[in-house]
């Protein structure tokens, strides 16, 4: 019996059911889901957590109007972008599960495409101030100039994994998504004129988590928002499992990574 206090497994069945639910149009030739990863940059200077938010483009084909996280698709260049730290070798082994042919450095490169997409859509450069780059050196890989401009490296060390979903098939976009939260003391630096009426976000918000649901939200959007919540009401633990939100032969699935 609860006590009022739903438990972990109430909890992932009732968000299992939030994502079977969704109302979905499933009209497109089926296509293999790209990597992609979304970061939820986290400020936890008050009582009530805060999250950052942009609202797309009305006149996007994919998700228009909607609030969401920034995030994209992994790029080439994220494989061989260089960083101030590394990811931990626990979350390296999340990021490697249930993947084909799994690799350290592709769960790297994702959680490097959350950083560099943020950038890209928000002007938030995410990381740590780091020395100039030694003559000998890699250059930094295209897209990730600006880091270097403002004389940082992405911290993967202060990146947490959080939840990972697979868009159902016959979707128009199927992305195999990783998502990621990092807290707001980790912006090392803000440019302008990334957000206004002629870009892909249209505003940027801070919202609490209870405000945030109350906005026009893609359901997976939502349902990583309670994850989250979850996560930070438990101190935020860093071995928690890791949902993972799948269709498979038409069941609709959260399993544990």
């Amino acid at each position: 019996m609860s006590d009022g206090n739903p438990t972990t497994d109430e909890r992932g069945e009732k968000l299992r059911m939030a994502f079977q639910t969704a109302q979905r149009e499933r009209t497109s030739p089926n296509q293999r889901p790209r990597d992609a990863a979304t970061l939820i940059v986290v400020d936890r200077r008050a009582a009530a957590p805060k999250v950052l938010m942009g609202r797309r483009h009305d006149g996007h084909k994919f998700m228009p109007g909607k609030f969401v996280f920034p995030g994209g698709r992994l790029e080439r260049s994220d494989r061989f972008m260089r960083a101030a730290s590394e990811l931990s070798p626990e979350t390296e082994v999340r990021l490697a599960a249930r993947v084909v042919r799994p690799s350290s450095s592709r769960g790297r490169a994702l959680a490097l495409t959350a950083i560099r997409e943020t950038y890209e859509e928000t002007g938030l450069v995410i990381g740590r101030s780091a020395p100039a780059q030694p003559a000998s050196s890699r250059p930094i890989p295209a897209g990730w100039a600006p880091f270097l401009g403002a004389g940082a490296l992405p911290h993967l060390g202060s990146i947490a994994f959080i939840g990972r979903a697979i868009t159902p098939p016959r979707r128009p976009k199927r992305f195999d998504t990783r998502f990621f939260s990092v807290d707001r003391e980790e912006i090392v630096a803000t440019a302008d004129g990334f957000v206004g009426p002629d870009k892909e976000l249209v505003e940027l918000v801070w919202v609490d988590l209870r405000e945030a649901q109350q906005l026009d939200l893609p359901r997976i959007t939502s349902i990583m928002l309670q994850e989250l919540e979850g996560r930070l009401e438990a101190g935020f633990p860093h071995d928690a499992p890791i949902p993972f939100y799948r269709e498979r032969h038409g069941r609709f699935l959260r399993d544990l990574l």
